[in-house]
């Protein structure tokens, strides 16, 4: 992996990473695009630069992590799901994460929820409950939404924000609470991949990591805000489309024997 490829990867995920479309995903899809090498760093480096995203959530809501305590115990009830269920299914992530087809399926499928949940959900674009009106079975709610994200192509913050819509949430409020529990889980997902490989990482890796983080960090202090504007005005819709036009592409291609696997 080239200082270029984590450039064009940072971008990618500042990008993707709060916005429904799947960050995995498009990481993948670029990966392979790429021709970059499916080793165990090119995929702990797609997990390890969300760290980048983290810290843009942690920026541009700082005022919201300096609150009463229930704030943090809803964020913690919510991660729990996803933390067990992925430190059991670890192995079978890591498997999915190499296939582009599971890729495609997952982003249409998505994509005709996202635009249904728009249509049905179009009274909560300005009313609904907040943040601090869910209660910790909510938040373990969320938690097992969010957990099906581990199918790569799904997209966390989607699934958040669709389990945030269902309890009656705002679209606003659940956008951000999907950037809140994206904090402690994103963190441990990279804690531990760091733990995994960081014993075989080579000084020069430390560098594409670096970059990757940075980058990641700039854009996604970008995209939030791209994202609450839209998503304030005219909802989830147009990512829907995206991501179903999307997966009928990469479907196109594999079945036509354009080989999309990642090297």
């Amino acid at each position: 992996m080239t200082y270029l490829h984590a450039i064009i990867l940072g971008i990618i995920e500042g990008i993707t990473e709060f916005l429904p479309i799947s960050s995995t995903g498009h990481m993948i899809i670029a990966s392979s695009a790429m021709g970059i090498e499916g080793s165990e760093f090119t995929k702990a480096f797609e997990v390890i630069i969300q760290f980048g995203a983290i810290v843009s959530v942690l920026v541009l809501y700082w005022k919201r992590f300096l609150t009463d305590w229930s704030f943090y115990k809803k964020l913690f009830v919510a991660f729990l799901p996803t933390a067990a269920i992925g430190f059991v299914l670890k192995d079978v992530v890591d498997v999915l994460l190499g296939s582009v087809e599971v890729v495609a399926w997952a982003l249409i499928a998505g994509g005709i929820i996202l635009v249904w949940a728009d249509r049905l959900f179009a009274h909560l674009t300005a009313v609904g409950r907040k943040t601090s009106d869910l209660t910790y079975l909510d938040s373990a709610k969320l938690g097992l939404y969010q957990a099906i994200a581990m199918i790569p192509g799904v997209s966390r913050s989607g699934a958040t924000i669709m389990g945030g819509l269902t309890l009656g949430m705002n679209k606003r409020e659940a956008a951000e609470f999907s950037f809140f529990l994206a904090v402690p889980t994103m963190a441990a997902a990279s804690g531990y991949k760091v733990l995994k490989i960081y014993k075989d990482i080579q000084p020069e890796q430390l560098g594409v990591l670096a970059v990757g983080i940075v980058v990641s960090f700039v854009v996604a202090m970008l995209a939030i805000k791209f994202f609450i504007g839209i998503v304030s005005r005219y909802g989830f819709r147009s990512f829907g489309y995206y991501r179903i036009v999307l997966g009928i592409i990469l479907l196109v291609l594999i079945y036509s024997g354009q080989n999309l696997t990642l090297s």
